[in-house]
């Protein structure tokens, strides 16, 4: 088992790799995340974890080159999502949802589904049904004991 490796964010916003004791980039960053390479970013001075901040930071210059992933319609629902009620149901779901794609994604990426004619669309889309029966399901079994109490209060 590989150790952690620690990136240290100073307040220049410049990143100092531990391991080889060097400057990196942001670039070089989303390289240990290709290569899934184990890795924290924390806060020179004060020791915070900023590898969240820091993948933020990755997945925001790439949606601003290139193919984004993210649509607008679909961040203006992330951010209505904040601070709702449902905030962190959202956020299962969608850890959820990514696990399932990426079980699924061999399959896609397949030669033998170019042979043998699989439509990959059809395919991300099944994924898509199941994944939103499983949110109707848990949204059922969240919704229902508050309706039934709500029903109670107002018989009465």
């Amino acid at each position: 088992m590989s150790e952690i490796r620690v990136i240290k964010k100073y307040p220049n916003r410049r990143l100092y790799d531990t391991k080889i004791s060097s400057y990196i980039t942001l670039h070089d960053v989303k390289d240990l995340v290709m290569s899934y390479s184990e890795f924290k970013v924390i806060d020179a001075k004060t020791n915070e974890d900023l590898t969240r901040c820091t993948l933020i930071q990755i997945i925001a210059e790439e949606e601003t080159s290139g193919q984004p992933i993210l649509g607008t319609e679909l961040l203006k629902e992330f951010v209505r999502f904040y601070g709702d009620s449902m905030q962190a149901m959202m956020s299962r779901f969608l850890e959820h949802s990514i696990k399932l794609f990426m079980q699924h994604r061999a399959g896609l990426k397949s030669p033998l589904n170019t042979i043998m004619g699989s439509n990959s669309l059809s395919m991300m889309q099944s994924i898509a049904e199941k994944n939103m029966e499983n949110w109707s399901s848990k949204l059922a079994g969240i919704e229902e004991p508050e309706t039934t109490s709500v029903t109670s209060v107002n018989s009465h």
